[in-house]
């Protein structure tokens, strides 16, 4: 086959381009700091790169949920705090008004105090955080108490006023952030009301024998005592603080599968310098040579003698 120097120099012309081009994929990665910076380049990693950012942008969605969680835990956590510290001190005024040396003063004033700490607990019960009820189950657009009278469209007997309401905290992992309170709370209610009334004046339980039986213990096998209402708060609290230590154990993984997927994402796209590098300069000095070789084969036309 005849060799042209046409063909020469349009073999010559298509190297230097391939070269160029080879030099321009190298600067680019350098100054990108990615091997991929169009799917064209590498669409194995370009796809394994969509894959990675998909799961952190996942997982930052977790973290979103945690820390929803953590506000409801916390603030259901603290609620119930409050109502154990109410109790410990309707169970000191209780003690106080079992003596009957009592006089019908004294035990009116108790009164007095039992019947606003018994408003203070329909305000626990209606605690909110952020717009939301925390113990109005999946009502959470709704009170327990409005206007210190039981919420009908709360009770005990509708759809949702004991239901859970759960969150995704990761894959195919879902933690129950509420505590239906509705029956915690009418319990209670109905405690403070039974002391009210035997505090009463003139009432026939306002005895010394009567009252102290409020308080109750835990064997008397009664729901309707201090006692057992106190140990119920207890049992939730703990419930809501065994949660609280999964949703942390939750957090601790998600940042730990942050770290991992952040890691081989790294691996999978970002350029290794020195490698790079040592080709751009690898490639430099085959261009330089591709240069000088392209020099000699093209030959000096009649212009160049005409000089």
């Amino acid at each position: 086959m005849r060799v042209t120097q046409s063909m020469l120099s349009s073999n010559m012309l298509r190297n230097l381009n391939t070269s160029y081009g080879k030099m321009g994929k190298l600067q680019e990665q350098l100054y990108s700091g990615k091997k991929v910076n169009r799917p064209s380049d590498d669409p194995v990693i370009a796809i394994k790169g969509m894959s990675y950012r998909t799961e952190l942008d996942r997982t930052e969605q977790y973290k979103r949920n945690i820390g929803e969680a953590n506000t409801w835990l916390d603030a259901t956590d603290d609620a119930l705090g409050q109502v154990g510290d109410i109790l410990n001190r309707v169970k000191e005024l209780v003690v106080q008004a079992a003596n009957d040396t009592n006089t019908e003063d004294d035990r009116d004033k108790m009164k007095q105090e039992i019947d606003q700490i018994r408003n203070h607990l329909k305000d626990l019960a209606n605690t909110q955080t952020g717009s939301k009820y925390i113990f109005s189950g999946t009502h959470t657009d709704m009170p327990l108490y409005v206007d210190g009278a039981p919420n009908p469209d709360v009770g005990l007997t509708v759809v949702g006023a004991n239901s859970s309401i759960e969150i995704d905290v990761f894959e195919a992992v879902r933690i129950n952030i509420n505590m239906p309170g509705q029956q915690l709370f009418q319990d209670i209610d109905s405690l403070m009301g039974d002391i009210a009334d035997a505090l009463e004046t003139g009432s026939v339980n306002n005895n010394g024998t009567y009252i102290g039986g409020l308080l109750g213990d835990l064997a008397s096998g009664s729901n309707g005592t201090l006692a057992n209402v106190q140990n119920v708060v207890l049992e939730k609290r703990a419930d809501v603080g065994a949660r609280q230590n999964r949703v942390e154990l939750m957090e601790q993984r998600l940042d730990l599968h942050k770290v991992t997927t952040t890691k081989q994402m790294s691996m999978n796209e970002d350029t290794e310098f020195a490698g790079t590098i040592t080709e751009l300069v690898t490639q430099e000095s085959i261009h330089q040579a591709a240069l000088s070789v392209g020099a000699r084969i093209i030959q000096q036309t009649l212009v160049d003698f005409m000089r």
